[in-house]
């Protein structure tokens, strides 16, 4: 089972990220719209799976404050990320550049992300990581291209990336046995900031990705899929 984890969660990443060396003409409007179905789903699966399961320990009283710790941290880091968890593209970088806040800013949230996948088996959440990071990726590969990185540089750094959340996944393996530090009691804290981070940038997707907020009907029919997907995963692991 953690084979295939690590795997959706490292390729999705890089082959998001290596597709931009496939693209040959501006594809904003299909970025726009993988955005949108991506959006929605972390935003349906938040709300679905992870509140509902963070909200059933013990600390359930304590797990709001996390939230709102995970959603302030998720500002914080888009002030060194400049939004590219959200798949934006800024053009304003000139020069063979790096862009350490970006690349730092991403490793960490990517990192945060997986820790909490240990504890149970969230498919849904395994989905919604891998999903959300394919614009991601190919807005910092986008970035580093612009910056006239090579080639390789580009898929080192991609490499990178698509090795954190996996290697969050790992920490919190050795959590939730006890091999590193045994505080399996942190889990549930640890989701409520994972669930901050999906709430603002799921809500950050679907409203700030559209001219004077209003949505098209393509957008629309991406939103209700994303959504419907959730809804499918909710109903099929709930159905006895």
């Amino acid at each position: 089972m953690e084979a295939w984890k690590f795997a959706v969660l490292f390729f999705c990443a890089f082959l998001g990220g290596s597709s931009i060396f496939l693209v040959k003409s501006d594809k904003s409007k299909l970025l726009k719209l993988i955005l949108s179905f991506s959006g929605a789903y972390l935003f349906g699966i938040t709300v679905l799976h992870l509140i509902p399961d963070a909200y059933s320990g013990p600390d359930k009283w304590q797990i709001g404050v996390f939230i709102l710790i995970g959603f302030l941290l998720q500002i914080f880091l888009e002030q060194f990320s400049e939004g590219v968890e959200h798949g934006h593209i800024h053009k304003h970088h000139d020069g063979h550049v790096f862009p350490f806040g970006i690349m730092i800013s991403l490793c960490l949230h990517a990192f945060l992300e997986g820790m909490p996948l240990a504890k149970d088996q969230h498919n849904e959440l395994i989905f919604g990581i891998s999903l959300h990071h394919i614009p991601a990726a190919f807005a910092l590969a986008s970035i580093l291209m612009q910056n006239h990185y090579k080639k390789g540089s580009i898929v080192f750094y991609l490499l990178i990336f698509a090795a954190m959340a996996p290697l969050g996944f790992y920490v919190s393996v050795g959590l939730s046995n006890g091999t590193i530090g045994g505080i399996d009691a942190y889990f549930n804290k640890i989701m409520g900031i994972v669930i901050g981070i999906f709430l603002h940038i799921s809500t950050t997707i679907l409203f700030e990705s559209s001219a004077d907020h209003k949505i098209n009907t393509r957008k629309m029919v991406a939103v209700l899929l994303g959504i419907g997907v959730a809804l499918i995963g909710f109903f099929a692991g709930n159905v006895h």
